[in-house]
């Protein structure tokens, strides 16, 4: 009786032993970093028989289009699973119900590079909720897909889920109750770069506001700088914090950052402003331009004048016979009782009229 026991025991831990070390067809597998990779091997289904020991699984490169719960068995101690860029002939289109239930210890699935069509409810619910990063970039179908992996996240009991991945899915709208998954209340990072969003309008802004304190990645999207992206602008301003802002920019009509638009619409409120005040000022201008032109023509007269007088104090100042003739013809003036002028500046010199020059030569001369 011992002996049978004994021999039962023997055959349960050679059968355990051969379970651990044996290595699923089309495969690689490392003991001594716990990991087993099938790489480009045009498999159709997920291997079976992956040994007990292994932490990490990676799946890429294949012709896998559905995986379920039979995908993945007796893989309580898998933490990481990277099903990659199975499109050589066909995609993973398909995750139906409870796909990675058994896999307890899951933190890290990367379903990337996939076109993921249909999507279960409850294809994500692990239970004790040990997923921690999705990545799910490049792999959606259409929007439907999106809609299906909103459900997904909220019915899956997600409520350790720290990161998501929803880059490069083609995205330009954001489902309704994306902001309300039930239960991801330690979600730090939601990714959502090199899609097609335009712009963020008021529901998907309420949306993203649900969310939290989370950092929400933005950048990278063909956002339209047009005045419907104002509301936008004002919530990526409000949400610095926590937005990648330095990567949110214009596609068109010129390639800025979104969050300066504000100030650039001050400055063009500015422009205008002043173009206005000068166009009202020509116009005023026109109105009164006979008066400017009668102002113009008394300032070049005014001018001219005094450069006249400035250019005959100089001729008399260079001869000195002009200057003698000045001081007789004052002296004569005074003798004859002629009123001289009104006192000018000291600096300032009049020349004789002709009426005072023929009263100085029809004088008889006088005894100095």
């Amino acid at each position: 009786m011992c002996f049978s026991a004994v021999f039962v025991f023997l055959g349960i831990l050679f059968c355990a032993l051969c379970r651990c070390l044996e290595c699923p067809f089309g495969c690689e597998c490392f003991a001594v970093i716990r990991t087993v990779k099938c790489v480009s091997k045009d498999l159709l289904t997920a291997p079976e028989n992956i040994p007990g020991y292994a932490r990490t699984v990676i799946i890429t490169g294949n012709n896998i289009h559905q995986i379920g719960p039979s995908s993945f068995t007796e893989l309580e101690n898998v933490t990481n699973i990277i099903l990659t860029n199975n499109s050589r002939l066909l995609r993973l289109t398909e995750m139906a119900s409870h796909t990675f239930s058994s896999l307890v210890n899951l933190r890290f699935l990367d379903l990337s590079g996939n076109q993921l069509a249909l999507i279960h409810p409850e294809a994500l619910s692990i239970p004790g909720s040990p997923l921690q990063e999705l990545n799910l970039s490049q792999s959606l179908y259409n929007f439907t897909a999106l809609t299906d992996l909103t459900t997904a996240l909220r019915w899956g009991g997600l409520a350790g889920l720290l990161r998501l991945d929803l880059s490069g899915n083609k995205l330009a709208l954001l489902p309704p109750g994306i902001g309300t998954f039930s239960g991801m209340n330690y979600l730090e990072m939601l990714d959502l770069t090199h899609n097609t969003f335009s712009t963020f309008g008021t529901d998907a802004l309420v949306e993203l506001d649900k969310l939290g304190d989370i950092r929400i990645l933005l950048g990278n999207n063909p956002y339209t700088c047009s005045c419907e992206i104002n509301e936008f602008v004002a919530w990526l301003n409000k949400s610095r914090a926590k937005v990648d802002v330095d990567a949110v920019r214009c596609a068109s009509p010129v390639l800025a950052e979104v969050a300066d638009l504000t100030l650039q619409t001050s400055y063009v409120f500015l422009g205008l402003v002043l173009g206005l005040v000068g166009m009202v000022f020509l116009f005023v201008l026109y109105l009164n331009r006979k008066g400017m032109k009668k102002w113009i023509n008394e300032m070049r007269d005014a001018c001219r004048d005094v450069l006249e007088g400035y250019h005959y104090r100089y001729e008399i100042d260079s001869d000195p016979r002009l200057g003698h003739i000045s001081a007789d013809s004052r002296r004569a003036q005074r003798q004859l009782g002629i009123s001289l002028p009104q006192q000018l500046p000291s600096d300032t010199s009049v020349a004789p009229t002709k009426t005072q020059v023929k009263q100085l030569t029809t004088s008889p001369p006088l005894n100095l």
